[in-house]
């Protein structure tokens, strides 16, 4: 069976790739597998059938045959460790690639939402204008502590890994900011990714859909 995958049927990020179908897209075409998108809306993330694939009503899910997964750094690793392409062949740069994976989304992705969130929700609240830079500040902590260990590197240890592709794609989230451009070697991490062919693949994909979507 074709593994399927969930995405938003409108995605509210307009097709710039910040929805969480793309990290999985870009997996799924690092490694080469075929996939298929099943297209969701709202009122469908809602409904009992998704809510038995993602018991909190959000995209994407992985299915494929028998197993159904949700949360996207769940489905990477199952990707990475199904077929070849992800991660190392030794068990110790296995064990670091997949440290990374966690890493972007556990220490590096909670501010950047964070915040995000606080300007979407609480900017009208007298409290906004305080709270702003503290929020600021724990973002440019994480990125000057990740800055100093990517060095010069091209990638976080060695070859290009799973625990990049899920970087990378936090960091991403920050190009509606001036903050990312403040550390250049990761501005520039952040690119090296976004010119992998699959990266490009997997970015016009989810951008095809939202054009259709716009054009309905």
């Amino acid at each position: 069976m074709t593994i399927t995958i969930t995405a938003f049927e409108c995605s509210p990020d307009r097709g710039r790739g910040m929805a969480r179908d793309m990290r999985v897209r870009w997996a799924l075409e690092e490694v080469q597998q075929p996939y298929e998108v099943r297209l969701v809306s709202f009122e469908a993330m809602k409904q009992p059938a998704h809510l038995a694939l993602q018991p909190f009503g959000q995209i994407p899910t992985y299915e494929d045959g028998d197993l159904a997964i949700f949360e996207s750094g769940a489905i990477i690793l199952h990707i990475s460790e199904q077929f070849p392409g992800l991660l190392p062949a030794d068990q110790n740069g296995r064990a670091r690639a997949i440290a990374w994976l966690f890493a972007a989304v556990s220490t590096i992705e909670p501010p950047i939402v964070e915040r995000e969130a606080t300007g979407f929700l609480e900017r009208n609240e007298s409290w906004y204008e305080q709270r702003l830079p503290l929020l600021t500040g724990r973002i440019r902590k994480r990125l000057a502590e990740l800055s100093r260990r990517l060095g010069t590197a091209d990638w976080l240890d060695g070859d290009f890994s799973a625990g990049d592709l899920q970087m990378i794609s936090v960091l991403q989230r920050l190009k509606s900011s001036n903050l990312l451009d403040e550390f250049p070697n990761l501005a520039a991490y952040v690119a090296r990714g976004e010119a992998r062919p699959a990266y490009k693949r997997a970015f016009d994909a989810q951008l095809a859909v939202f054009l259709a979507s716009s054009q309905s």
